[in-house]
């Protein structure tokens, strides 16, 4: 019989990237699994609405300032009364700033509480420059106390976990997310769509992710400057909304840039097509602890240029390269994975390693409930 799995996240929009769709595919393979998957998160307004992920309850939450949209629950009081009338089997929750009290909440009711590590407090304190021992004090604290107050955390990298093995935290589980390995694909491949982006003898480039400030949009930039300054015929799509887009834009133009800004591409079909009709996709944020975005690329056949600072080097694997530094590097990383014969099968190989249901079964044996199928390998301790 299944158990009623309520689920908690903030930061969570519409156009939201890595995060949503994580939250979408679990609850879908929740829902399949048996059990009952329950999302709350914020939004304009109430509402409540049956989905393939199961019931998704918005309640009314201010923006927060500065974050390009993101609203958060912050009403401690509302959110518990719809937690206790949810009448939760088991809580996981997206967010250890705002939300990491759900864990006590939910200790003193006898229920089994699960935090998924979304985020690096690491990396974000390391882009504060002369404030960054501060900032690894301070993660050092918030990391504690939320390993005290939740049953087990879960990271979804190596990398993602370090912070957490730092303060001794003992209920950590490494469970990797996956890819939609049907939705994305080198079948998508389509030379009449190439010419909407780029010319005959162009090297193709795309930028997709959210144009804030921790994802390091302007190295995207760089790189194409450095690239045609070398000769090399580079463009770029930028595929993302966020603060920076009309600054960005405005960059691309004074510099003479061959960059186009299609905002955030709500159909996934017309992603899918751009994603694997790219000769390489760049994701140079340096604080992913995942990087979902990579792994469609990859899924779709497109080789990575990644963030050496990242947790993606450990995703992508051999399926692409890792950068330092900013255009000249990530520039020198596109021309040699350009002269990779293999790379598209490469790509596709590495994609096909994180089906989404090895993460369901991962996330459910967090839960203490038993995966549709024999736990997979990839599920380990953190």
């Amino acid at each position: 019989m299944g158990v009623r799995i309520v689920r908690v996240a903030n930061f969570v929009t519409e156009t939201s990237g890595g995060l949503r769709t994580a939250l979408r595919e679990l609850g879908a393979g929740y829902q399949r699994a048996g059990h009952e998957a329950v999302l709350v998160v914020p939004g304009e307004r109430d509402s409540e609405q049956e989905t393939e992920q199961g019931r998704v309850i918005t309640l009314a939450a201010p923006r927060v300032p500065g974050l390009g949209g993101y609203r958060a629950l912050i009403d401690r009081r509302r959110v518990g009364k719809v937690l206790s009338w949810l009448a939760p089997d088991r809580l996981e929750v997206s967010d250890r700033t705002t939300l990491r009290w759900i864990g006590s909440w939910a200790r003193r009711r006898e229920i089994r509480s699960m935090m998924v590590s979304h985020e690096s407090l690491d990396g974000l304190g390391r882009m504060f420059g002369p404030w960054a021992r501060a900032g690894e004090r301070a993660a050092d604290l918030l990391n504690a106390r939320t390993a005290a107050a939740h049953d087990i955390v879960v990271c979804t990298t190596g990398w993602a976990a370090t912070e957490f093995k730092r303060i001794g935290a003992t209920n950590l589980l490494r469970v990797p997310l996956g890819v939609d390995l049907e939705g994305f694909g080198p079948d998508r491949h389509d030379p009449v769509a190439r010419r909407k982006w780029a010319a005959d003898g162009d090297v193709l480039l795309v930028h997709c992710g959210r144009l804030s400030a921790e994802k390091k949009p302007r190295r995207s930039l760089a790189a194409v400057a450095a690239l045609r300054a070398e000769g090399v015929p580079a463009v770029l799509v930028v595929a993302g909304g966020g603060p920076l887009r009309q600054a960005l834009q405005e960059e691309a133009a004074v510099r003479g840039l061959p960059a186009r800004f299609t905002g955030y591409l709500k159909d996934r079909n017309e992603l899918a097509t751009l994603l694997a009709t790219a000769d390489v996709v760049l994701a140079p944020g340096p604080v992913e602890t995942f990087g979902l975005a990579a792994l469609e690329a990859l899924a779709s056949g497109t080789p990575v240029v990644v963030s050496a600072e990242s947790a993606l080097p450990e995703v992508i694997g051999e399926a692409g390269l890792a950068a330092g530094g900013g255009g000249a590097e990530y520039a020198a990383a596109v021309r040699a994975l350009l002269e990779r014969p293999d790379r598209r099968t490469e790509a596709r190989a590495r994609a096909e390693t994180f089906p989404w249901q090895s993460a369901v079964d991962g996330f459910l044996a967090a839960h203490a409930l038993a995966p549709m199928s024999p736990l997979p390998h990839r599920v380990r301790s953190a």
